[in-house]
């Protein structure tokens, strides 16, 4: 049995839920978050209480347990303390400022790139090197910020580009000049 499908999902009084037949709505003021149920999993609610158990032992219903239970918990997660990624620019001259509902990114390039806030997504940038991005929804939040780092990945020799907060670029060695010739 998954160790992560059969834990519970507490809901706190401020969040709603709409559990219909296949589809699967949790609320909480003007954000509204939607996931598809599968008929090999069956999501029970009662007393403020999610339970996710699969219908039979099969190889699909064992695979989606802990999936919807996982997508589940992050909504109500999102809805009541929401997600966010950091992204720092490392590199001479690279930096970022918000310009209405775009991102200015100055990366080295030509020209200077603009990227559009999607909806649901907030940007925060506290100094002109780093990015914060929030959202209620994780997935949103993470293909975002893949789609920012997308625009200067983190190069091995110097290190520059867009990388996550936590993330470690391994350097790799340069050519060596005047090596020794026999």
């Amino acid at each position: 049995m998954s160790q992560i499908g059969k834990k519970i999902i507490n809901i706190p009084s401020d969040v709603n839920i709409d559990l219909q037949e296949n589809l699967l709505i949790v609320s909480k003021g003007d954000y509204k978050l939607s996931c598809a149920l599968y008929p090999e999993v069956k999501v029970t609610f009662e007393d403020s209480i999610i339970k996710v158990d699969r219908i039979n032992d099969e190889k699909k219903s064992r695979e989606l347990h802990g999936l919807v239970r996982s997508l589940i918990n992050n909504m109500v997660i999102g809805l009541t303390d929401g997600f966010s990624k950091e992204l720092n620019l490392i590199g001479v001259g690279y930096t970022t400022e918000i310009k209405g509902d775009f991102l200015l990114l100055n990366l080295g390039y030509s020209h200077s790139i603009y990227f559009q806030k999607p909806e649901g997504i907030e940007f925060e940038v506290p100094n002109n090197t780093t990015i914060i991005i929030k959202g209620v929804d994780n997935q949103l939040v993470g293909d975002v910020s893949a789609k920012i780092r997308e625009l200067r990945k983190p190069e091995p020799y110097k290190g520059k580009g867009i990388r996550y907060k936590d993330e470690y670029v391994r350097k790799k060695a340069g050519k060596t000049v005047g090596a020794a010739s026999a």
